[in-house]
């Protein structure tokens, strides 16, 4: 072969190599199977997920919110009876958390032949006791009689909201939100930020109730017409108080507390609603160390007078000095609920066989006076 025809073969065996053809044209390929996303579609993607994130954000909130008011027994169903307007009872009691464990409505109900319901709240003062009335009143037909339950703090306004979480089903409702804002400026989060009360603002994990509970669930009954009867028995706490307190302790009387006392008073009023004030038993010996504990029962005494609303005072119940009553030194266990239950409810009977009789004669009911001195009452 001549020198001329090695030559012409050789650059055809160069350009006929198989790894060069691949590398040549790779770039090519990759180009043509994965194409550059303009700045727009990324920008379109990305919101689309946002949005996604934040329905999904609204739906979970959704369905926390509707699983707690789906929840039929315990506190949460107690709560879910009176804002839902299931309750409708001639006799409501409020008050704190010693209302909720001392005032059992099936004894009052057995005696007066009135149906009755508890709307005691845990950790509540008055502010909220009257707000959370209000919003029971909204609900609810509006009852005859209303027993207030009392306490050596009744003039003390509300620092903080207890549980606040329990409440956040319900933030739409006026009344309710009103306090609540007066406690806590920022419950507007809780409100209008999904998931912001469930998460930032509960401590107890409320929201997993909340799950379980819009799929059925409901936790054990333990609550019986709004009363919450306690199982404990006495506990060393009130010699532990008394031992951090040589000097005793002293409860405020705020003018703005006293204020609350007559908000309820014109909310009954206004209502044509009949108010009794009741001064639940407390274990005797811490009426001893509570140093101003006479100064607080003179205002009691004077806004009984003022405004004509009976005082029931039970400091000197038969059994306020037996710890047998009592799970600690201000609320009674499900026994001293039971044995005070019962002798409240021989006092209404009473207080209301008298009341209709007067109004069977002719006698405005209207603000009845007690009609004769029982035991327990001033």
């Amino acid at each position: 072969m001549s020198q001329s025809a090695t030559a012409q073969a050789a650059p055809q065996s160069v350009d006929s190599s198989p790894g060069e053809r691949v590398a040549s044209t790779a770039p090519e390929s990759a180009q043509s199977s994965h194409p550059k996303l303009t700045a727009f579609e990324s920008v379109a993607r990305l919101c689309g997920f946002f949005v996604i994130l934040v329905a999904l954000i609204f739906l979970t909130n959704a369905m926390i919110t509707s699983g707690l008011r789906r929840i039929r027994t315990s506190e949460v169903g107690a709560l879910n009876q009176v804002m839902q307007g299931k309750v409708n009872a001639q006799i409501v009691i409020t008050g704190s958390s010693r209302a909720l464990a001392h005032f059992d409505p099936r004894l009052l109900e057995q005696a007066t032949g009135y149906t009755a319901y508890n709307i005691g709240r845990n950790g509540s003062q008055t502010d909220m006791q009257v707000a959370f009335l209000r919003a029971y009143l909204e609900h609810n037909q509006k009852p005859k009689i209303v027993i207030h339950s009392l306490d050596a703090f009744s003039f003390v306004t509300s620092r903080e909201v207890f549980e606040q979480v329990q409440y956040t089903p319900y933030l739409s409702d006026p009344a309710l939100y009103s306090a609540l804002w007066k406690v806590n400026p920022d419950i507007w989060k809780s409100r209008d930020l999904p998931l912001y009360g469930y998460v930032v603002e509960d401590m107890n994990f409320a929201w997993t109730q909340g799950v379980r509970g819009f799929f059925g669930w409901s936790p054990r009954q333990d609550f019986f017409l709004g009363f919450n009867p306690r199982s404990k028995e006495w506990s060393e706490d009130f010699e532990r108080f008394r031992e951090l307190r040589p000097h005793g302790v002293e409860f405020a009387i705020e003018k703005a507390g006293i204020q609350d006392v007559e908000d309820l008073i014109t909310l009954c009023r206004q209502n044509g609603i009949q108010l009794i004030f009741v001064y639940s038993p407390e274990y005797r010996e811490v009426q001893k160390i509570t140093t101003n504990r006479d100064a607080i029962f003179s205002e009691f005494r004077e806004l009984s007078a003022q405004y004509q609303v009976p005082f029931w005072d039970y400091s000197d119940w038969s059994h306020a000095g037996d710890r047998s009553y009592f799970q600690n030194s201000q609320h009674l266990n499900a026994r001293g609920a039971e044995a005070f239950s019962n002798d409240l409810a021989g006092q209404l009977r009473s207080y209301i066989s008298s009341s209709e009789a007067r109004s069977d004669a002719g006698q405005s009911a209207a603000r009845p006076t007690l009609p004769f001195a029982q035991k327990g009452s001033n």
